[in-house]
């Protein structure tokens, strides 16, 4: 690594802790901090527009469409002093991580003025529209098509496992619009208005009765003809910049929440006795090492980003960095199970049927799962979306080490 923070990033810091200790709750950071129901509805609703105001939502886009126009490292900075008190740093993932970025790279000027200020001020919900039941981990594959008719494309189609559809405004859209080109090819991006005729949204119910995930359908949906992002039939180059937003952020944070959920894990162990056991205690240690090859790898890849190196060991980094996370929070919540025993299984958690934090899971008042419950349920879908592990595995394979391909299944 060749990485170091500079003044001007270190001034900045200084910054964010001032305006933090100035505008969240007192106690904020006190382990013993609560907030009522009605207190958590308020604050989200409170935070968001503080967050406006400070201009610390997509802060690090360029200042002529209302970021601060932060360099890497500041970036970076900000993103370690919210994740170190806690403190919600967004409005909504989906707008300013995923299609707020999208737009400012491949978008027109008319749909950055119409779309990037209600990202930037937190109020527009935006969701995904990828995965389809015969295209997740081979997205393209899918078959959701767009004909233009007019001055409007026409959508027909099914997306599964959409996250949040229930409480977008839009979504933004992986659709056909050539079936004659390659699969790759023939596909473009479009951002659709969620509240129309043409739109039904069905929650997936999850075991402990919460429902993030959806399946949409699409019948004769509408969408505006210049809603295209980065051109007719060039959805593919676009969507994968989309996911590399998703993957790229956070190089030195996200290592973090799996951090503090290994400690909870470990107090468990001692108050139990479980840290007795030398096997457990070795399973903890391995844990443990994992979650710090997360840390270091996420400062290899920052470094790689701010030095502008493209070596191969880099690029490996980042194609196994999600394989790695996922499979470690899939067996780490195991071991979870196994040291607190029959425990685990006692439903104590509180259930918040009217909770607007989009980050607390809402299950259903006689299913009130803890936070580690919660945990566990979820890690089981991580190896999963954003491309199951066994798809990584062939990518590393085959992009990076530059093994054969997988041979296609004959016909």
């Amino acid at each position: 690594m060749d990485l170091t923070y500079p003044a001007e990033a270190e001034a900045f810091r200084a910054e964010i802790r001032a305006w933090l200790e100035e505008h969240l709750p007192e106690r904020w950071t006190d382990d013993d901090f609560e907030m009522s129901d009605e207190e958590r509805e308020a604050f989200n609703v409170e935070w968001t527009a503080k967050l406006f105001e400070g201009g610390w939502i997509c802060a690090s886009w360029p200042t002529e469409y209302g970021g601060k126009g932060l360099s890497t490292m500041q970036a970076v900075v900000l993103n370690e002093e919210f994740a170190k008190v806690g403190a919600p740093m967004r409005g909504d993932f989906f707008g300013d991580t995923l299609v707020g970025p999208t737009i400012l790279q491949w978008g027109s000027e008319e749909q950055k003025k119409q779309f990037l200020p209600g990202i930037l001020a937190g109020q527009t919900r935006w969701c995904q529209g990828f995965s389809e039941p015969e295209a997740g981990s081979d997205l393209a594959a899918l078959q959701c098509k767009a004909e233009l008719d007019g001055d409007e494309w026409v959508i027909n189609g099914q997306k599964v496992w959409t996250t949040q559809a229930q409480h977008a405004d839009y979504v933004f859209l992986l659709a056909r619009t050539n079936p004659d080109e390659a699969k790759h090819a023939g596909i473009s991006y479009l951002l659709v208005p969620m509240d129309q005729p043409g739109v039904e949204i069905r929650p997936i119910p999850q075991v402990d009765g919460s429902g993030e995930f959806n399946e949409v359908f699409f019948s004769d949906a509408k969408c505006p003809k210049d809603n295209v992002v980065g051109g007719v039939n060039n959805g593919w180059k676009v969507a994968m910049t989309t996911l590399g937003f998703e993957r790229g952020t956070s190089a030195t944070t996200s290592h973090r929440r799996f951090e503090v959920e290994l400690d909870a894990i470990t107090e468990v162990a001692r108050a139990n006795g479980k840290s007795e056991d030398p096997v457990v205690r070795q399973r903890l240690a391995h844990a443990h090492s994992k979650v710090q090859i997360m840390r270091i790898n996420g400062l290899r890849s920052l470094s790689a980003t701010v030095n502008k190196k493209k070596d191969l060991g880099v690029a490996a980094i980042g194609a196994t960095n999600k394989m790695f996370w996922s499979e470690y929070h899939r067996d780490v919540m195991e071991l979870w199970t196994e040291i607190a025993g029959m425990q685990s299984l006692v439903l104590d958690g509180v259930y918040e049927e009217n909770s607007t934090n989009p980050n607390r899971r809402r299950g259903k008042a006689n299913y009130p799962v803890n936070a580690m419950q919660a945990a566990f349920f979820f890690s089981r879908s991580e190896t999963i979306w954003g491309g199951t592990a066994e798809v990584q595995r062939n990518i590393v394979g085959e992009r990076v080490l530059g093994l054969p391909k997988e041979p296609k299944p004959a016909k």
